[in-house]
C-alpha cells in the first residue's frame, strides 16, 4: 500500500503538515487466531446492492484441522450471520455463532467435535457497504456508486468471514452479481460471464487465484472503462470511471515498461494472467496493491499528457511502480505477521525508484531518493522514532506501523546495504529470498540472511542493528591523518535537549569519497574508533548520499567541502551534505547563518532538488525561526536579491527544455513568490493562473502549479470562484487537486472563511477534506484563523472523519510553534479525544516543542546574521 503517496501530490512547502503515522480507530483487544485450523481455499459468492448499500454473501472455506474441536474462530466485522454449517469426514452440522465484536472475531461452536483433517465450513451472511473507505464500501460519483474494497490490514473481514492474517494465506475462488449494465473486477480474469439469477442481474466468475493472503483479496463493481495493453504475455488494463477513461493511457504504457523491468530485475515472472490498475473516486490510501487487482486514487493513476505537470507524471509512475513491486514483494512473497511490514513497504519504496529510473533518466530519480533520506532521516531524530521492527497485535497497533518508517527508513537501508556490497550482488541475495518462499511467508532474518550469503559480508549484523534500534548514528570525525580518521557514533537527536534511554551502537558501511570521484567504504562497528581513508580526495564521508547516518565534521573540514561543494560534490552529496547541516542546526550544533551562507554557495546549482532541498530549510527558517516582521521582510530582500538573478537567468519556458529546467524555473518562482515577496512574481502569477483556468495547455504544466499556489496567496474573490468553479466541473484529477489545494490558501480573512466553510460543508470528499483544513495551517498567516474555525466548527469538522483523516488532522496541528498554542492544542484535544490519534498528538506536541526550541536558539542568530547583510 502507498499510504504516504495519498499527499505526495503537495508542494514541497505543505508536505510537512503530513504525519506518516497512520492509526485506525477502534482501540481494539489482542486477536491473534489459533493455529489449530488452517484455511485452504474459500469460494465466495457476494451480491451487492449499490442502491440499499447492502451485500448478501455466501461463502465455502476449505480448511485444515490439527486436532479435534467443537469450536472453530475466524475474524468478522459488521457481518450478520444467517446460517453456518460445517461437513467433515462425510457429517454436516450446523453451528451456533458468537460474536465477540471487541476482538472482531466469530466462534462457530458444534455439537459434536469436528474431526482433525480436512472439512468445510458453509456460511450465509449479509453485510453493509459501508462508506468509510475501508472494508467493502461505497465509492460515489454525481451519476451512480460503486462498490469497492480496501482491505488492507485488517478489514477483510468486513466483506467475508475470515482467517484474517497474513500467514494464512490460501486460494480464492470469486463470484459477483451484479446488475446487467455493470462489470467487475477482481484478482483474476473473468472466466464464466452467464445471466442471473434474477432479471437485470448476471453473475462474473473470475479465475481461481494463488495463494495468498486476505487482505490482497479485491472485487470492484460498476461501469468502469478500461485502456488495455500486454506486456510478456500478460493483458494489462488501466481503468477508470466513464469520464476518465482518457486519462489512462499513461499508466499503461508505464505499467508495460515496469513489468518487463520487474521480470528481468526478479529473475522471476509475473505470476498471474492480467493486471488490473483501477482508480478510484473514494479512496483513502494512495493505492494499494491487490495481487492482479491494483486500487489507486484518482490522482495517482490519471493524468493527462498534454496538460500535466511534470509531478504529476512522477507520481503516477511512482505509484503505479510502487504497487508493481508490491506483487512480488508483499503478494508473491509475504511478511509471517505485521510486524516485518517493512518487508513490503520498504522493499516496495525501495524498488520503485529503480523502475522509474531507468524509464526516466531524465527525471534524475536517485536525487529524489537522497532526498527522502534526508527526510526519513529527519523523522528518525524525534523522540518518539520506533524501530523498524516493531511488535503490534491489535488493528490499531497493526495500523501504526503504515508510517516513515517502515517505507522510508526501510528502503534506506536497503539502499545504504545496497551500495556497500554492489547492486548486482544485491540483486542476487533479493532473487534467491523471493526464490526459497514463492506463495509463502518470511521474517527479516530470511532476507539478510540470504544477502549475507549472496555477499559474503555481514549483512545481517548492519541490517539487525539498524532495523532492531530505533533512530540514527551521529558519526563525528577528527582530522585524518596517516590513512585514517578518527570516528565516535552516538544517536542523533534534532533536539539539543533529546537524550537515549540506554547507550546505542550501530553496525554499518561508511563510504568516503575517493580521488576519481568513486567511493570506498569501511565497515564502522560498536567497537571502531577510526577508518582508513582514500588518499588524495577531498573529505568526505557520505559517498553518493547513500549512509544512514548524519555526519558531522571539523570546522576545517566543513570548510573545505563548501567551499568545493559544486565542483566536488555530486548531486547527491550536496543534498546530504544540505540535510546533515540543517540537522545540525537543530540541534544547536551550528547558527543559521552557516546554513544560509551554504544556500548560498549552491544558488546556481544545476540540480533542480538540491535547489529544493535547500529551499525546505529556506521554507523553515521564515516560517519557523523568524519572529518579527521586521526579520520576515529582511529575510524575504535576501531571498529576493539572492535568487531573482537566477530566475532571470531561464528566461520564459521553451518547448524542448529539460524536466530538470522546468523544475528549476518552478521552483525559483515559488520562492521568489511565496517568501521573497517579488512584486513581479507575484503579478506574473496571476496572468499564468488566469490563462492556466481559461486553458491548462496554454502554459508550462510545472510552472502552472507554483503559479497557482502564489496568484492565491494574494488572490481575490474572482479568482477564488474560478478555482471552485475548477474543482466542481474538472474531470482531470490533477486540475481538480490543484483548485482544490489552491482554495486553501486564500489569505483573505473572508475568502480563507469560504475555504474553511467549503472543506466541512460535504462537497469535498471525504479523503481530501482534511487536507484542506491542514494546507490551511501549514500557513502562518492562516493557522489562527483557521485553528479557530477548527474548535468552533467541531462537531462539522469531526463528521468528515473516515478511518485515518482524524488522526491526520491531529498531526497537522504540529505546524503550531509557541509554548500558548500548544497548550491550546492538548487542552483542546483532551476535551475533544480523536480516536486512536494519542500517537499523532504526541509527534504534533514533538514538533511544536521542537520549533520552540529551534526559535529560542536560532532567532538570534537569524537577526544577527541579517543585519551583517547589506541593504537588508
Amino acid at each position: 500500500m502507498h499510504r504516504c503517496s495519498s499527499f505526495s501530490y503537495l508542494p514541497a512547502s505543505l508536505v510537512a503538515l503530513v504525519s506518516l503515522a497512520l492509526t485506525a480507530t477502534t482501540p481494539l483487544q489482542a486477536q491473534r487466531l489459533s493455529s489449530n485450523v488452517v484455511p485452504e481455499h474459500y469460494s465466495l459468492i457476494l451480491a451487492p446492492d449499490l442502491k440499499a448499500a447492502t451485500f448478501t454473501g455466501d461463502e465455502t472455506i476449505d480448511v485444515l484441522l490439527h486436532a479435534p474441536s467443537r469450536t472453530i474462530t475466524l475474524n468478522s466485522a459488521e457481518i450478520t450471520f444467517q446460517s453456518v454449517t460445517v461437513s467433515a469426514a462425510g457429517h454436516e452440522q450446523a453451528a451456533t455463532v458468537a460474536l465477540d465484536a471487541p476482538k472482531q472475531q466469530a466462534t462457530f461452536t458444534f455439537a459434536d467435535p469436528v474431526p482433525a483433517g480436512k472439512a468445510a465450513l458453509h456460511i450465509r451472511y449479509t453485510g453493509i457497504l459501508n462508506n468509510e473507505l475501508r472494508g467493502f464500501y461505497l465509492s460515489k460519483t454525481a451519476r451512480r456508486n460503486y462498490a469497492v474494497t480496501q482491505f488492507e490490514s485488517t478489514d477483510a473481514r468486513r466483506a467475508f468471514p475470515s482467517f484474517d492474517e497474513p500467514a494464512l494465506k490460501a486460494t480464492f475462488d470469486v463470484s459477483l452479481l451484479v446488475d446487467t449494465g455493470d462489470t467487475a473486477i477482481s484478482n483474476g480474469p473473468i472466466v464464466r460471464d452467464i445471466p442471473g439469477p434474477g432479471a437485470g442481474k448476471h453473475t462474473l466468475t473470475f479465475l481461481t487465484t494463488p495463494r495468498m493472503s486476505t487482505y490482497l483479496v479485491a472485487f470492484l463493481v460498476g461501469d468502469f472503462q478500461c485502456t488495455s495493453g500486454e506486456q510478456d504475455g500478460v493483458a494489462i488494463r488501466s481503468c477508470a470511471t466513464p469520464d476518465k477513461v482518457s486519462l489512462t493511457p499513461y499508466s499503461v504504457e508505464f505499467a508495460k515498461f515496469a513489468l518487463h523491468y520487474y521480470n528481468t530485475y526478479f529473475g522471476i515472472p509475473y505470476p498471474l494472467k492480467k493486471l488490473d490498475l483501477v482508480a478510484i473516486p473514494d479512496f483513502e490510501a494512495g493505492a494499494m496493491e491487490n495481487f492482479g487487482a491494483i486500487t489507486y486514487r484518482e490522482v495517482a493513476l490519471l493524468v493527462d499528457e498534454k496538460t500535466a505537470s511534470i509531478d504529476a507524471k512522477k507520481l503516477v509512475a511512482v505509484d503505479v511502480a510502487h504497487e508493481m513491486a508490491h506483487q512480488w514483494f508483499g503478494d508473491l512473497v509475504t511478511m509471517k505477521w505485521w510486524d516485518n511490514l517493512w518487508l513490503n513497504e520498504g522493499f516496495a519504496t525501495w524498488m520503485e525508484n529503480k523502475a522509474v529510473a531507468a524509464m526516466h533518466p531524465e527525471w534524475n530519480m536517485g536525487e529524489d531518493v537522497a532526498a527522502d533520506l534526508d527526510e526519513t532521516l529527519n523523522i528518525d531524530a524525534l523522540p518518539t522514532t520506533r524501530p523498524i521492527r516493531a511488535h503490534a497485535t491489535t488493528p490499531d497497533e497493526i495500523d501504526q506501523l503504515f508510517d516513515g518508517i517502515a517505507y522510508g527508513k526501510a528502503s534506506d537501508v536497503l539502499l545504504t546495504v545496497e551500495n556497500y556490497i554492489g547492486p548486482e550482488t544485491f540483486r542476487k541475495g533479493v532473487h534467491n529470498y523471493l526464490t526459497a518462499h514463492l506463495y509463502a511467508n518470511a521474517t527479516a532474518e530470511d532476507f539478510w540472511n540470504a544477502e549475507t550469503q549472496a555477499s559474503g559480508k555481514p549483512v545481517d549484523r548492519i541490517m539487525s542493528s539498524l532495523i532492531v534500534q530505533p533512530g540514527e548514528p551521529l558519526l563525528t570525525f577528527g582530522q585524518p591523518a596517516h590513512g585514517v580518521v578518527p570516528v565516535t557514533q552516538k544517536r542523533f537527536f534534532l533536539s539539543p535537549n533529546g537524550h537515549a534511554d540506554a547507550p546505542q551502537k550501530w553496525t554499518l558501511p561508511v563510504c568516503f569519497k575517493t580521488h576519481s570521484g568513486g567511493n570506498s567504504c569501511a565497515l564502522l562497528t560498536p567497537a571502531t574508533h577510526e577508518l582508513h581513508v582514500p588518499a588524495g580526495a577531498l573529505f568526505f564521508a557520505n559517498a553518493g548520499g547513500t549512509g544512514y547516518y548524519r555526519s558531522r565534521y571539523t570546522p576545517e573540514q566543513y570548510s573545505k567541502i563548501v567551499a568545493h561543494v559544486e565542483d566536488k560534490l555530486t548531486a547527491t552529496e550536496r543534498i546530504s551534505l544540505i540535510g546533515d547541516e540543517w540537522a545540525q542546526i537543530r540541534a544547536n550544533h551550528a547558527s543559521i547563518g552557516d546554513y544560509l551562507d551554504l544556500a548560498a554557495a549552491i544558488k546556481s546549482d544545476p540540480q533542480a532538488t538540491v535547489l529544493d532541498s535547500a529551499f525546505e530549510g529556506i521554507r523553515a527558517i521564515r516560517n519557523r525561526v523568524a519572529a518579527t516582521d521586521e526579520e520576515r521582510i529582511a529575510l524575504a530582500a535576501w531571498i529576493h536579491a539572492t535568487f531573482a538573478p537566477e530566475y532571470a537567468k531561464l528566461g520564459p519556458p521553451a518547448a524542448a527544455e529539460s524536466a530538470n529546467t522546468r523544475q528549476r524555473r518552478a521552483l525559483f518562482f515559488s520562492l521568489l513568490g511565496l517568501y521573497g515577496d517579488d512584486p513581479a512574481i507575484i503579478s506574473e502569477a496571476r496572468k499564468i493562473a488566469e490563462l492556466a483556468l481559461d486553458d491548462p495547455a496554454s502554459v508550462d504544466p510545472t510552472l502552472r502549479e507554483a503559479a497557482l499556489s502564489v496568484a492565491a496567496r494574494h488572490g481575490d474573490a474572482a479568482l477564488f470562484d474560478r478555482f471552485m468553479q475548477t474543482y466542481e466541473t474538472s474531470t482531470n484529477p490533477e486540475l481538480q487537486a490543484s483548485a482544490l489545494r489552491s482554495l486553501a490558501q486564500f489569505e483573505d480573512p473572508a475568502l480563507l472563511e469560504r475555504s474553511l466553510e467549503f472543506a466541512v460543508s460535504g462537497k469535498v470528499r471525504n479523503q481530501d477534506a482534511t487536507q484542506q483544513l491542514g494546507i490551511s495551517l501549514s500557513i502562518p498567516e492562516n493557522r489562527t484563523q483557521t485553528w479557530s474555525f477548527i474548535q468552533s466548527h467541531w462537531n462539522q469538522v469531526r463528521a468528515q472523519f473516515t478511518i485515518d483523516m482524524g488522526e491526520r488532522l491531529v498531526s497537522a496541528t504540529d505546524s503550531f510553534c509557541s509554548v500558548q498554542d500548544r497548550n491550546n492544542v492538548q487542552q483542546f484535544f483532551a476535551v475533544h479525544p480523536v480516536e486512536a490519534a494519542d500517537v499523532s498528538l504526541r509527534h504534533a506536541i514533538e514538533a511544536i516543542d521542537g520549533c520552540v526550541e529551534l526559535r529560542t536558539a536560532q532567532e538570534p542568530h537569524l537577526s544577527g546574521w541579517l543585519a551583517t547583510q547589506h541593504g537588508f
